[in-house]
C-alpha cells in the first residue's frame, strides 16, 4: 500500500511546504522509512540565505516519527507529540540542499509508553549516512 505525501499531509500538524517527506516506503509497528526530494526545492521552508542546514534532518526524522505514530495508531485520531530530547546527534554532511536525489529517513521505535516514544532515526542520501541520532518523543494527551 502506497502510502503519499497527501496521506502523510494527514497525519502531521504540518501544511504546505512543511509536509517535508514525499511517501512512505515502508512502515512496520516498529519503523518506518520515508523518502523526499524536498530538500533540493528553492523554496523550502527551512532554508535560510538560500541553504539547508543539515540539522534540518532532524525535522525530516521528527516528520518520519509522527507519520509512524500515526499509522501504528490503532484507534483515533493521532496524538500530538513534541520532541523532548535528541541525544547522539551525528551529522556527517554541513547542508542537506547539496544533496542530489532522494533522502531515505527512517526511524526505529526502541520504546513505547502511553505518554512517550524513544526512537533511533537515520537520513541517508548519495549511498551514505547523512545523519542520525536518538529522540525522545513525549506525547500530548
Amino acid at each position: 500500500m502506497k502510502i503519499d505525501q497527501a496521506a502523510i499531509a494527514g497525519l502531521l500538524p504540518h501544511a504546505g511546504a512543511m509536509c517535508l517527506l514525499d511517501e512512505v516506503v515502508s512502515w512496520t509497528h516498529t519503523a518506518i522509512v520515508c523518502r523526499t526530494s524536498s530538500q533540493r526545492r528553492p523554496d523550502h521552508p527551512l532554508r535560510s540565505a538560500g541553504r539547508l542546514p543539515a540539522l534540518a534532518a532532524i525535522e525530516y526524522a521528527a516528520q518520519a516519527m509522527a507519520v509512524h505514530h500515526g499509522l501504528a495508531r490503532q484507534a483515533g485520531r493521532p496524538r500530538l507529540g513534541y520532541l523532548a530530547r535528541l541525544r547522539e546527534v551525528v551529522l556527517h554532511v554541513a547542508r542537506l540542499d547539496e544533496i542530489e536525489g532522494e533522502l531515505l529517513v527512517s526511524a526505529e521505535q526502541l520504546a513505547a509508553g502511553s505518554s512517550q516514544s524513544k526512537y533511533d532515526f537515520q537520513v541517508r542520501g548519495q549511498g551514505r549516512e547523512l545523519a542520525a541520532g536518538q529522540a525522545l518523543v513525549v506525547l500530548v494527551a
